[in-house]
């Protein structure tokens, strides 16, 4: 098990300790969804030009809505990475049209491939794996597809069904014209997800993985969100914070994750871990403020190692 914090060496330089941050939170990407896309005037007061962007597929929704979504995120000079909830998709017919109708507008270079949070699947498809199988994915020249990783596990599926699944996603890859990626869901603490990490390499994944983190959020709203998406263990983590009324509304910062996560990158050579997706809980402005705060090396580390702070002031 690799240690993290209090147990990682100290021997490195705050600047070399600088630097592994830096290099983890190159290239990260950011998520939207159509509802807050109708909330946001221009996303580029928030993000840079040529941010992959994802734009989620929630239960019950018009897909009609994450094709204007993602027309409008690239004629703003961002990259969209449409979801495609496998559950949510009526047939194969649908799947094709969506994904004509994406080609239509967009360039449609990068897809996500979920399976979607549905019980009960509105059509043949019951898994990200069923639409993949399809090809159509290949036949609209897709570049990159993300594919669903789960450190804590999911509420959906047993363990032993991920393990195949990863198995075949690595075996699909191989036969795809994109490339693939696993992207996971958001994480609060380091431990789990390097302890995931290490149990995936000795399952054999070559999948390059994108870290799902959560922006700034108060503690009440990472608890409700994770309540919502079944995120385990590191749940006691964020109950931890949360001893007191006054906690709840105090906006947390993942400096302690982003800092343990880019030690254990440089440190282990076989690490997974290639980018971070950042999950925008309390609001894109806010989050992407951060993150671009931390991607241009305004923050110092603390003292102790056992976190960092972010110098530039954030509205």
């Amino acid at each position: 098990m690799y240690a993290v914090s209090k147990a990682m060496p100290l021997d490195a330089s705050a600047e070399q300790t600088k630097q592994q941050i830096l290099d983890l939170v190159e290239g990260f990407t950011v998520e939207t969804t159509p509802g807050s896309s109708a909330k946001t005037p221009d996303y580029r007061e928030h993000l840079r030009p040529g941010t992959r962007v994802a734009v989620t597929f929630l239960p019950g929704s018009d897909f009609a809505d994450t094709v204007a979504t993602a027309k409008r995120l690239q004629e703003e000079g961002f990259e969209p990475m449409p979801h495609f909830a496998a559950r949510s998709i009526p047939s194969r017919q649908a799947l094709e049209d969506y994904l004509q109708a994406l080609a239509d507008v967009t360039e449609l270079k990068h897809v996500v491939a979920l399976a979607g949070a549905v019980d009960n699947p509105l059509g043949p498809f019951e898994s990200s794996m069923a639409i993949l199988e399809t090809g159509l994915f290949d036949k609209y020249g897709v570049k990159t597809v993300g594919v669903a990783g789960h450190p804590e596990g999911s509420p959906d599926i047993a363990p032993a069904a991920l393990n195949e699944a990863l198995t075949w996603k690595n075996a699909f890859a191989e036969r795809s014209d994109a490339d693939f990626y696993i992207a996971t869901q958001f994480c609060f603490e380091a431990a789990p997800i390097i302890a995931w990490d290490k149990a995936m390499q000795a399952a054999g994944n070559r999948l390059p993985i994108h870290i799902g983190v959560p922006g700034l959020a108060t503690i009440k709203t990472l608890i409700n969100h994770a309540k919502a998406c079944g995120v385990g263990p590191s749940m006691r983590f964020l109950t931890r914070q949360a001893r007191n009324v006054a906690k709840l509304m105090t906006v947390n910062a993942p400096d302690r994750l982003l800092l343990d996560l880019a030690r254990y990158k440089a440190h282990d050579p076989e690490c997974g871990i290639a980018r971070l997706h950042i999950y925008p809980l309390g609001g894109l402005k806010r989050s992407a403020a951060w993150t671009y705060a931390v991607a241009d090396g305004d923050f110092v580390v603390n003292p102790k190692g056992d976190g960092f702070k972010v110098t530039r002031e954030i509205a």
